[in-house]
């Protein structure tokens, strides 16, 4: 179990004071859940100031430094530095064949990690990742070159993924606690609870933020 958080700033002021808060920000959310990653944590603000990433880890499949999050990743043949940038909270279980088949296209891996197959899936099929994805998982991948947030959570919600949007900002989390109040209202976050457990796929595409919290309807066939 690990914790995940995260703020897209719809009205960045681009300046350092800006950065100094949002980091504070996601401080605070990623404290709310330290419980759910004692093994260490990581933040990511972008220079801009405009989006946060932040992460609370229980090392599971890859032990080292290189497990460590929010991860950066240089897609293949992109001259891009660290175009994307993940918060990851959960397990690919066949992440091991989809390293396999992404290796044949030409990508390369630096860790034995999940997460970063997770980002190369995305790179390769974009939306469609998800459709690969056996496991249970929540995450949300930053594009730097597109300026896009792209979140995702597994079919059957075994990982949590609360979110919040208005027109000033986008900010999900793995618990409701995060938030914290009283600027968030117990309604408003309720609110949220119900979209993520009852809509149907895609929820939302409003400015920079693709949220794919998919539900499957095709099911296959039982057996007779």
């Amino acid at each position: 179990m690990c914790g995940i958080a995260g703020i897209l700033n719809f009205r960045n002021n681009n300046n350092g004071d800006n950065n100094t808060l949002l980091k504070q920000r996601l401080q605070s959310m990623n404290n709310a859940l330290q419980h759910r990653g004692p093994d260490g944590e990581g933040i990511w603000v972008n220079e801009e100031g405009s989006v946060a990433l932040g992460h609370r880890r229980l090392s599971i499949i890859d032990l080292s430094n290189a497990g460590h999050q929010p991860m950066h990743y240089v897609s293949k043949n992109e001259s891009y530095n660290h175009r994307y940038t993940i918060t990851h909270n959960g397990e690919i279980y066949n992440y091991i064949e989809l390293r396999e088949e992404l290796a044949k296209h030409g990508y390369t891996f630096q860790s034995h990690t999940d997460t970063e197959v997770i980002v190369a899936a995305y790179d390769f099929w974009k939306d469609l990742c998800v459709d690969h994805f056996d496991g249970m998982f929540a995450f949300a991948i930053w594009d730097a070159k597109e300026k896009e947030l792209f979140a995702a959570r597994d079919r059957f919600g075994e990982k949590p993924f609360f979110y919040y949007f208005d027109k000033n900002q986008f900010l999900f989390a793995s618990e409701m606690k995060a938030y914290g109040l009283p600027e968030f209202t117990v309604f408003q976050i309720r609110k949220c609870f119900s979209i993520l457990l009852l809509s149907d796929t895609p929820i939302t595409q409003t400015n920079q933020v693709k949220l794919f919290l998919k539900i499957f309807i095709n099911f296959p066939q039982p057996l007779v």
